[in-house]
C-alpha cells in the first residue's frame, strides 16, 4: 500500500511537470533566458534576504581590504621612525606619533609607553607582559572582525534551505488540496523557489567563506609582523627601563 502511495506521488509529479511545460508552450530553454528580476519574483521574498547578506558580504570584504593591511597595522615607516625616536629617547615625541598614526603597532608602543611613564623602574618583565597584552589584544581584534564573514557564510545556506522548505511545501500543497489535478503551474512554482533560493544560498555562502580563508591568511600574516616589530620596540624600550 506504501509503495503505491510513493509511486502515485511521484507519478503525479512527473506529470506536473510535464504539464508545466506544455504550459509554457514547450519553451524548455526557459530558464536560460530568465533575467534576475523574474528570478527574485519566483526565489519569493527570501531571494531579497540574500541579496541583502550578498551586499552585506561585498562591503564587509572592501572593508577588510581597507583596513587589514601592512599600512594599517605596522607600517615599515612608522617603525623606523619609532625605533630613531625610542633609541634617542624621545619618548613624548613617539606617544605623539602613536597618537596622530592610530596603528596597530601605534597601540602597542603607546602602552609601553603609558606604562614606563607611570613606572619610570618597573618589574622584570612587566613592561614585555604589557605590551604583549596589548599586542594580543590587537590581534585578537583582527581575528574577531573576519568572523563576520565566517557568520554570513553559514547564516546564507540556511536562509535558502528556509526557501527549499517552503517552496516544498508549496509544491506539496498543490498535490495533496487536489489530488486530482494537481495544478500543475503551483506545483512547478514551489519546486521552482525551492532550487533558486537553495542556489542563491550557496552561491552567497561560497565566495564569502573562501573570501574568510583568504582574510584569515593574511591576519595571521599581519600578526607576524606586528609581533616582530613590536618585539624590536620592546627591546629598545626595555633596555630604556633598566637604565
Amino acid at each position: 500500500m506504501k509503495t503505491i502511495r510513493n509511486g502515485t506521488i511521484v507519478g503525479m509529479l512527473a506529470s506536473a511537470v510535464a504539464a508545466w511545460a506544455e504550459t509554457e508552450g514547450g519553451s524548455v530553454a526557459a530558464p536560460e533566458a530568465l533575467t534576475l528580476p523574474q528570478l527574485m519574483e519566483m526565489g519569493g521574498w527570501l531571494m531579497y534576504v540574500l541579496a541583502a547578506l550578498s551586499v552585506l558580504g561585498l562591503a564587509l570584504i572592501g572593508y577588510y581590504a581597507l583596513v587589514l593591511r601592512t599600512r594599517a597595522i605596522a607600517p615599515p615607516a612608522q617603525t623606523l621612525r619609532l625605533r630613531e625616536l625610542l633609541k634617542e629617547r624621545r619618548g613624548r615625541d613617539a606617544r605623539e606619533l602613536c597618537a596622530q598614526q592610530p596603528t596597530a603597532l601605534a597601540a602597542v608602543t603607546a602602552a609601553g609607553l603609558d606604562f614606563l611613564k607611570e613606572n619610570p623602574h618597573p618589574p622584570a618583565g612587566m613592561l614585555k607582559e604589557i605590551m604583549e597584552s596589548e599586542g594580543g589584544r590587537q590581534a585578537g581584534r583582527m581575528q574577531n572582525m573576519i568572523h563576520y564573514l565566517l557568520d554570513l557564510s553559514a547564516v546564507a545556506p540556511m536562509v535558502g534551505l528556509l526557501g527549499t522548505v517552503i517552496g516544498m511545501l508549496k509544491a506539496f500543497n498543490a498535490v495533496a488540496f487536489d489530488l486530482a489535478k494537481a495544478r500543475p503551474m503551483e506545483l512547478a512554482g514551489g519546486v521552482a523557489q525551492a532550487l533558486i533560493t537553495t542556489i542563491a544560498g550557496l552561491i552567497v555562502a561560497i565566495p564569502a567563506m573562501m573570501a574568510y580563508a583568504w582574510f584569515r591568511g593574511r591576519v595571521i600574516k599581519l600578526t607576524g609582523q606586528l609581533e616582530e616589530a613590536s618585539t624590536d620596540l620592546l627591546a629598545i624600550l626595555d633596555s630604556q627601563g633598566d637604565g
